[in-house]
């Protein structure tokens, strides 16, 4: 321990007689503050794979439809770049194929656990004010691994016990578990040690997605390619397991080695640095600050801006690929008629392609709310660190200041969309030779969801001016439309709980008809939170 641990360590006259001295007390901080977040993103992750099989059962009621299905995805080098590959056509190996998505989104709920917990929390000071009293050097670091291991374990034994109550097997439905487990431990492992090497929650948050993106791209390539290059990748261990076909259990060592190794570098990073500081120094900025940053909004544009180049960039990614699959998504459904209606339902149209967008740019809406969500919560960390509190005290009104971040929170997901929108416009047109007829009935699709996402920023900047405490509630509230949407398209949900998805009221674009009433009822609804989060904001005391 270094010096300066150890004097914080005896700073009140108290000293630890083991580094994890105060783990317990810290866990259950620690739970107590995600008491909201953690239960919603477990959850939802872990009854997912149970939705996909019970759909997937639906859809492809017979072996011979099963293999048909599998057979026609198989050659759809989208399909599997985005998804992962087939190794099965029985329920159970096709909803745990459907379910790979899984692992990324996992991936990401973890990281931003582990980080809010560590880095954040060094941050923002409180670290320091916990490590001065008789709280062990290791106690913070491990309750937050903790956190993140138990929403782990509770998506992995959600999903093992849904897919096992739909009757797809037990060893299948185990190794699904183990498979999710695995992956959320690694990427903890990562998220402990971006933790330690840099200096802030934004450069931590910054590196363990980009390993995150570097191991899904190897994931995706290897998969569409030899496969060997999927051995590199902890979301295709996860794969390799291959659930419901002939399950390869020692492949989980690789994810438990990995994980253990992460963890153990996380702990001896941590042991050598001072508090708050990180193997990646932080650079001294100009003597002179830009012009640009004399104002409100220039400083929220260096918040915000690489957070939005990386929704960005990343829903472009995928929008592309899901557009090039759009052509062949008709061969790949076959005959099933459920299939054709559940598409009608959710898509809006008869053409199958065009529900298929429409239902692709549904997702993509709910993808920029929580992009949006991200960026109004910005206010509240300003909040938080008192960063708020230096800027409101120049000639700066509180409309002014919060106006600075919400002009992102609303114009973003309009850029992520466009630019979405475009990617999959171009690639559906160039798969069916006909880009220029394609992209403004596409472009439409990824416009037609701003009301619903501008509903969801109205409702978090309404918690946020008039109960901040509850601000992040707003995830709350987002993993239920989530949950709403994805359960909606395989079950008979009465209509009014439908209802409460904004999303599910919007004109599914393109191939249907444009219907104003709705895009202008959802306008005025997140008009009206929108005004009555600031005019909260403006009467209450700030925390």
């Amino acid at each position: 321990m270094t010096a300066t641990a150890t004097s914080r360590a005896t700073v009140t006259g108290v000293t630890t007689s083991s580094p994890f001295t105060g783990t317990t007390a810290l866990l259950r901080l620690y739970l107590r503050r995600d008491r909201m977040i953690l239960p919603a993103w477990a959850l939802v992750l872990g009854v997912l794979p149970m939705v996909y099989g019970s759909s997937i059962a639906g859809l492809y009621p017979t072996d011979s439809a099963r293999a048909a299905f599998a057979a026609t995805t198989a050659v759809v080098k989208s399909q599997i770049a985005l998804v992962g590959p087939i190794f099965g056509s029985s329920i159970g190996a096709l909803a745990t194929w459907r379910s790979g998505v899984l692992f990324p989104m996992l991936a990401i709920a973890v990281i931003l656990t582990v980080i809010r917990h560590t880095r954040t929390e060094e941050e923002m000071g409180r670290t320091e004010l916990l490590e001065s009293t008789s709280i062990g050097r290791r106690a913070g670091l491990t309750a937050a691994l903790l956190v993140a291991g138990i929403g782990t374990v509770v998506s992995a034994a959600a999903s093992t016990a849904g897919l096992a109550a739909i009757g797809t097997g037990a060893a299948g439905s185990i190794a699904f578990g183990a498979a999710m487990f695995g992956a959320g431990v690694v990427f903890a492992g990562v998220a402990a040690v971006a933790a330690q090497i840099s200096t802030g929650a934004r450069l931590a948050r910054g590196l363990a997605f980009a390993v995150l993106a570097f191991a899904f791209l190897l994931r995706a390539v290897g998969d569409v390619g030899s496969g060997t290059m999927s051995w590199l990748s902890p979301i295709g261990w996860a794969q390799q397991l291959r659930p419901y076909a002939d399950e390869r259990w020692w492949v989980l060592l690789l994810s438990a080695v990995t994980a253990v190794v992460l963890v153990a570098v996380a702990y001896r990073l941590h042991d050598q640095r001072d508090l708050g500081a990180g193997l990646i120094a932080g650079r001294p900025g100009p003597g002179e600050a830009s012009t640009f940053l004399s104002g409100p909004i220039g400083l929220a544009w260096r918040m915000q801006r690489g957070p939005l180049l990386a929704w960005t960039v990343g829903l472009a990614v995928f929008g592309a690929m899901l557009g090039a699959a759009a052509s062949g998504v008709s061969d790949q459904i076959g005959s099933s008629e459920f299939i054709i209606s559940v598409l009608d339902r959710m898509g809006g149209t008869k053409v199958i392609e065009d529900a298929y967008l429409a239902m692709i740019f549904s997702i993509f809406g709910l993808a920029a709310a929580a992009f949006s969500i991200s960026a109004t919560l910005q206010l509240r960390d300003e909040e938080e660190s008192s960063r708020a509190e230096s800027v409101l005290g120049a000639a700066i009104g509180r409309w002014r200041w919060a106006s600075s971040h919400l002009l992102f929170a609303l114009a973003g997901p309009a850029i992520v969309l466009v630019v979405a929108g475009l990617a999959a416009g171009i690639a559906y047109g160039a798969s069916i030779g006909d880009v220029g007829g394609q992209i403004p009935s596409v472009l439409g699709a990824a416009l037609v969801q701003l009301p619903a996402v501008w509903l969801v920023t109205g409702i978090t900047v309404a918690l946020f001016g008039a109960l901040p405490r509850l601000a992040p509630g707003a995830w709350v509230v987002f993993a239920a439309m989530l949950a709403l949407y994805i359960i909606g398209m395989v079950a008979d949900l009465p209509q009014l709980i439908l209802d409460l998805v904004p999303f599910l009221h919007l004109p599914r674009l393109p191939g249907a008809e444009f219907q104003a009433a709705p895009v202008i009822w959802l306008l005025l609804i997140a008009v009206a939170l929108l005004g009555a989060g600031l005019a909260g904001l403006r009467r209450r005391d700030l925390r």
